[in-house]
């Protein structure tokens, strides 16, 4: 699988993430292994994970299959903090949580490094700068290699990488958000700034939380998220007349190319301005085999073009080109 650098950083990552939002909780140690081999099998690398994926399973589980299954030195590890269970108080940026929370990533891992450390939300009730401490703590320490943060909008992305060219701080390298042809949001200014400032973008759900393979256009497979009780309200925005007409947009691109339109919508996402590896995640290795034979497929640009248009988000003052308006 094509390496590539994370942002203006010399960390090289697999195109291709592989991710374990349901590891520990709908995907066992049996298929959660052979997902993790065949991802290794196929030149992957980077491996994104959270504190709070599983309640903490995921990270556990990972760290054992690294033991018996997989190098760690073949892998670029990534996890998140800040993120917390609490209906009252979703993130927590706290310098303390967020070490605290590390140390105990590591633990689970059973490494003494992550190679990516993020913050996975913005925190309106901590100051940034005391967030963004922690990443300076966690990478001088040795904890983490390399910093970056997940899910902020355009001006907390442009606030927080700002910060970090000043003085003697950690770059941001990467940012992780979601971005698909049904969720072109991140255009507007989160990817903007983002690129100006050196990050590489990481896209989760590049497959619109599985809308885009196709497998909704004719109602709720029984073994889709959909139909999970805890994935279907992930999945039910997504099943709008909107993005209906953006899968058939892909489908017919899928047709015409001999191909699925689960590759068309990866391979649209992959190879976009700014994009350094999309984050896919399976529910099983079949699945995720899959999506990763995609490695081959460029699509041409007039099909670009046109899943361009048919996804196309408005973009309003002041978002928009000033001079255009």
């Amino acid at each position: 699988m094509e390496q590539r650098h994370l942002g203006r950083t010399g960390l090289r990552v697999s195109r291709i993430g592989l991710g374990t939002l349901t590891w520990g909780r709908d995907t066992d140690e049996h298929d959660a292994a052979e997902q993790l081999k065949a991802f290794w099998d196929a030149g992957g690398t980077l491996v994104d994970t959270a504190d709070v994926y599983g309640g903490g399973e995921a990270e556990y589980l990972l760290g054992r299959l690294m033991e018996r299954l997989v190098p760690r030195r073949d892998l670029v590890l990534s996890t998140k903090a800040g993120s917390v269970p609490d209906p009252d108080r979703r993130t927590d940026g706290s310098r303390g949580h967020l070490l605290a929370a590390l140390d105990a990533s590591l633990a689970r891992l059973g490494t003494d490094h992550v190679d990516l450390w993020q913050l996975h939300a913005f925190d309106p009730h901590t100051p940034l700068e005391e967030s963004l401490q922690a990443l300076d703590i966690a990478v001088r320490s040795g904890r983490a290699r390399y910093a970056g943060v997940a899910n902020f909008c355009g001006w907390q992305l442009a606030k927080a990488g700002t910060w970090q060219l000043c003085g003697d701080r950690t770059r941001l390298a990467g940012a992780q958000l979601e971005y698909s042809l049904l969720q072109r949001g991140v255009e507007r200014e989160a990817l903007p700034a983002a690129m100006d400032l050196g990050m590489g973008l990481l896209p989760s759900s590049p497959l619109g939380r599985g809308v885009l393979t196709g497998k909704y256009r004719s109602g709720t497979p029984a073994d889709s998220r959909g139909a999970s009780e805890t994935m279907a309200p992930f999945v039910e925005p997504y099943l709008d007349d909107a993005a209906s007409r953006i899968v058939d947009a892909v489908t017919t691109a899928a047709d015409g190319l001999a191909t699925t339109p689960l590759h068309v919508a990866l391979a649209w996402v992959r190879d976009r301005p700014g994009v350094t590896a999309p984050i896919v995640g399976a529910r099983t290795a079949r699945q995720l085999t899959t999506a990763l034979s995609v490695e081959t497929l460029s699509l041409p640009d007039e099909i670009c073009r046109a899943l361009d248009d048919v996804s196309a988000p408005v973009h309003r003052y002041p978002d928009h080109d000033w001079s255009t308006l």
